[in-house]
């Protein structure tokens, strides 16, 4: 995909990387991209943004409140504008602080607030000492920020202005723009005014007010398809199971804990969406009577009776909605013969098939082995990939069913 036409808004924080960053603009522009800079107070003082302004042929915004305002940003209301404006985000060098300023939502300058305003991708090259790098508070926040949907682009590793060796090293600009080529490639907006409602994650059906079952689904194909929905264009209702992921920017989540919860959540909001994909391990069986208080142990050592009851088929009580239906199916055995079972009597328009056998660590896993399998045509069985790439795969076969 070609950068040409494009609206890149540019993010640059303070870093000795911000130098880096005169190319990076030059060669967007030289692309084709139209290029707008956004600066930190601390970036100017490595950088002074008149470098930047010239290499885009844009004025460079810095201060939310600068009087000095062009007929396109209207004061008050410049992150508004620029936020609209981009097809793409991107902040490179991000530093650390930065970076945890996005993971708690500050809104304390002008690229913060951009961040807040920006409903396009947004990629982040994190830029910092090795050190820093390392330090499990920035792993923390990085890894929080992939899952609400910023695309990360790995830093390089080598030695630092300080001398210390390791990751934290701007990647090369022909790195970093594959990365904005491609994430603009596969947001193409091709979902907009669809409302896509996905379920995701493990249900827990209670024992006592202490103990309950539930299984080993850790939600991460349910919120990679949201994110990737609404990376799309979609409007996206993720009703979720007990997971302790991060909801997707721009996601509209509903927090659920048993199946007879997910079952009313799915029905109270199933009517507005245009396609269902229920990608949540939903439990089968539920106790017919819960404990009101914890179940304890007697001296004798019997074990208490638990009689268990069937839980809503949520599946089945969407069957006959015209909206497009996507169900999972995790087997251990007869995989392909039970997930056309299940597809014929679901009447779902579609099943992703996933096999145990094949890749025993799906739980918690941040890739997949699935086989897509319709109505019609011939199964299609896909490689290994990410979680987000497989919901890329998935939308497009929505996208065609819808």
């Amino acid at each position: 995909m070609s950068l040409r036409k494009k609206h890149i808004l540019l993010g640059i924080t303070g870093g000795i990387a911000a130098y880096k960053s005169a190319y990076l603009v030059r060669e967007l522009v030289k692309a084709g991209a139209e290029v707008r800079v956004v600066m930190t107070d601390a970036a100017t003082k490595f950088v002074q943004p008149l470098t930047f302004s010239t290499l885009s042929n844009n004025p460079v915004a810095v201060d939310l409140w600068d009087e000095n305002q062009t007929t396109r940003d209207v004061i008050g209301t410049k992150h508004v504008h620029l936020a609209n404006w981009a097809d793409a985000m991107l902040v490179a060098p991000a530093s650390a602080n930065t970076i945890a300023k996005f993971v708690e939502g500050a809104a304390d300058n002008l690229l913060t607030v951009l961040a807040l305003a920006c409903t396009k991708p947004i990629l982040l090259s994190p830029t910092m000492d090795a050190d820093m790098m390392r330090n499990e508070t920035t792993r923390a926040n990085i890894a929080k920020l992939r899952e609400r949907g910023f695309h990360i682009i790995p830093s390089e590793e080598g030695e630092h202005a300080s001398g210390l060796k390791g990751p934290g090293r701007l990647p090369e600009v022909e790195v970093i723009l594959g990365y904005v080529e491609r994430t603009l490639a596969n947001a193409q907006q091709d979902l907009k005014k669809k409302t896509i409602l996905v379920t995701a994650g493990p249900t827990y059906e209670a024992i006592d007010p202490v103990r309950y079952i539930g299984n080993r689904s850790s939600g991460k194909m349910g919120y990679a398809i949201a994110n990737a929905a609404v990376q799309r264009g979609a409007a996206v209702i993720l009703i979720s199971g007990p997971t302790h992921l991060e909801t997707p920017r721009h996601v509209q989540r509903v927090n659920v804990e048993s199946a007879e919860d997910m079952h009313v959540a799915v029905l109270t909001h199933v009517k507005r969406a245009d396609a269902i994909v229920m990608s949540a391990a939903v439990a089968d069986f539920t106790p017919q009577q819960a404990a009101t208080r914890k179940i304890k142990k007697d001296r004798r050592g019997d074990v208490p009776e638990i009689k268990f009851k069937r839980t809503p088929d949520i599946l089945e009580s969407v069957a006959k909605l015209k909206t497009v239906r996507v169900g999972f199916a995790l087997e251990t055995d007869n995989e392909f013969a039970n997930a056309k079972q299940k597809l014929r009597q679901k009447n779902l328009d579609l099943i992703v098939l996933n096999s145990m056998r094949e890749h025993k660590k799906v739980f918690g896993s941040d890739e997949n082995i699935v086989t897509l399998i319709g109505k019609k045509g011939k199964p299609q069985k896909l490689p290994r990939m990410s979680k987000f790439d497989v919901a890329e795969k998935i939308l497009d076969r929505v996208r065609e069913l819808m």
